[in-house]
């Protein structure tokens, strides 16, 4: 069955059963299955291209759903764009998809570049509200047709939209529903902003078992007060987020079993996740289950899974990232993509139906990342893993300059492209700084600054600071600017970024 109808079979069965909690909002799936049926057949009607993306802009609300399954229902992909993602970033990710449509549940910024028929909210509002609609023939998105395409970070300062079939999620969904022990009408958090695969690990694997998305808007998240009367409330049961907002909550001693005593499943990804965080919140949940998943966005969000019991926090030293799920493979390679021994480290290959059919309209960079392997479709991951004698998968880092902060996929060179072109900016490069478990815990940015009037270095980097959230998104900026009256350089010339990270981490 396809996955479009596995979710509308909720909103013929069990019409009134709640598919999404916003903080006390609720919406069922009869509604569901309604307005984004009525959105649907709106959005054939529009006669737009055939098969060409539809982007949709806005925040964590019951519409962003609606509006993702009637782009689908109507034979269109998706391209989930954040409402506080800067205007720059809007418009690259415009020219480069070349959506047929926007969806646009909040105003879009007045610099916007777009130039396709825009569904506005209002609209939408009058759409999803008519009388249901009966016989109508959607073109629903199947097979290796694109369902979503989630745009990541790209080397050049120029994002790269990552595509996903709907075997593609079809595959990864399958697995969550097997491997983790999770009950059919689960109640689940919703937490990551659309735009961030992560929260494809809650929203779809709840929606095909009648579950109930309880969401946390980031307004919320980021009001600590707010966020801890909320959790009782929601009396979720499956946990979706980066170790990072974990170890935020952590930080609060009434985030345990007995404040929240309906919670059985936690399921990590976007970064690494550490022994201190997995044995603390074992010591506050003992009785939940705890997996720790591996997997990047262009193999369908996660594809190994470990379940973090008492053996594996007294085995490990650093957690161990899982074993590939049963229809996918991993194979270890060096750089001439020669298989290594058994028990040696190598780049991480991922094979199998999971992995994305590449890059939208980047040929160059889909060669380079997706390659056949011994007759095989594999994506190189970049990232340095190797097997223990168990078959555990174990992460040792990254290859190239790509990082993981905060759960979010950052590349220095991306962040080196938005500082550049900062007017107070001669030069920069940035720098990753690691604490003692691994994980990436600062970025810092290293600025030969142009002639200047500030008074101060402080005055300086505010100014840096306001004109970048002009361009860049808040996740990939610098905490720390130090500033200088060189780089270093290599003996080819370039800028020695290794030398400044031995520097930081020393």
């Amino acid at each position: 069955m396809n996955l479009i109808e596995e979710i509308d079979k909720w909103g013929l069965d069990d019409t009134d059963r709640v598919a999404y909690d916003y903080l006390g909002e609720k919406n069922t799936y009869g509604e569901l299955k309604k307005y984004s049926d009525n959105l649907a057949a709106y959005i054939s009607k529009l006669k737009i291209e055939k098969n060409a993306p539809i982007m949709i802009y806005g925040g964590q609300d019951f519409l962003m759903i609606a509006s993702f399954l009637a782009s689908v229902k109507s034979g269109h992909a998706y391209i989930p764009v954040d409402v506080h993602s800067p205007v720059e970033r809007l418009n690259v990710i415009n020219q480069i998809a070349k959506p047929a449509a926007c969806i646009s549940l909040a105003d879009l910024p007045q610099e916007n570049e777009i130039d396709v028929p825009i569904i506005t909210l209002d609209k939408i509002k009058e759409v999803v509200k008519q009388p249901e609609l009966e016989n109508n023939e959607f073109n629903f998105v199947s097979g290796n047709d694109n369902f979503y395409i989630i745009f990541t970070s790209g080397t050049t300062g120029v994002p790269k939209g990552v595509q996903i079939s709907h075997d593609n999620l079809q595959s990864f969904v399958d697995w969550m529903g097997q491997d983790f022990g999770l009950k059919k009408d689960i109640i689940c958090i919703s937490q990551p902003p659309y735009s961030f695969d992560l929260s494809v690990m809650d929203l779809y694997p709840t929606l095909v078992n009648g579950g109930k998305l309880a969401v946390l808007p980031k307004d919320l998240t980021t009001n600590f007060k707010e966020l801890f009367a909320t959790l009782p409330k929601l009396k979720a049961n499956e946990w979706v987020s980066t170790p990072s907002f974990m170890d935020l909550c952590l930080l609060n001693p009434e985030f345990n079993q007995g404040n929240l005593p309906e919670l059985s499943h936690f399921l990590f990804c976007g970064e690494e996740l550490t022994v201190n965080t997995a044995k603390r919140l074992h010591e506050r949940f003992p009785k939940a289950r705890i997996f720790n998943t591996y997997g990047p966005t262009e193999a369908t969000v996660a594809m190994t899974q470990v379940e973090i019991t008492e053996q594996i926090l007294a085995d490990y030293a650093r957690l161990p990232i899982g074993k590939p799920k049963e229809d996918m493979e991993v194979v270890l390679v060096d750089e001439d993509l020669n298989e290594v021994a058994s028990t040696e480290a190598g780049e991480i290959l991922i094979i199998g139906p999971s992995v994305s059919k590449g890059y939208i309209n980047n040929p160059d960079k889909t060669k380079t990342a997706f390659i056949n392997f011994k007759g095989k479709k594999a994506y190189r991951t970049g990232d340095l893993g190797q097997f223990d004698e168990t078959g555990q998968l174990l992460y040792k880092g990254r290859i190239d300059f790509q990082i993981k902060l905060h759960g979010f996929r950052i590349e220095l060179e991306d962040v080196d492209h938005h500082l550049d072109k900062i007017s107070l900016v001669s030069q920069a490069v940035s720098v990753p700084k690691y604490g003692k478990d691994h994980k990436v815990q600062q970025l810092i940015a290293y600025i030969v600054a142009n002639e200047n009037d500030f008074d101060s270095e402080f005055k300086l980097t505010q100014a840096i600071r306001a004109e970048l959230k002009e361009s860049m998104m808040d996740y990939m900026m610098p905490q720390k600017f130090v500033y200088v009256d060189s780089l270093p350089l290599t003996n080819n010339g370039k800028i020695d970024r290794k030398s400044l990270m031995k520097e930081v981490n020393e």
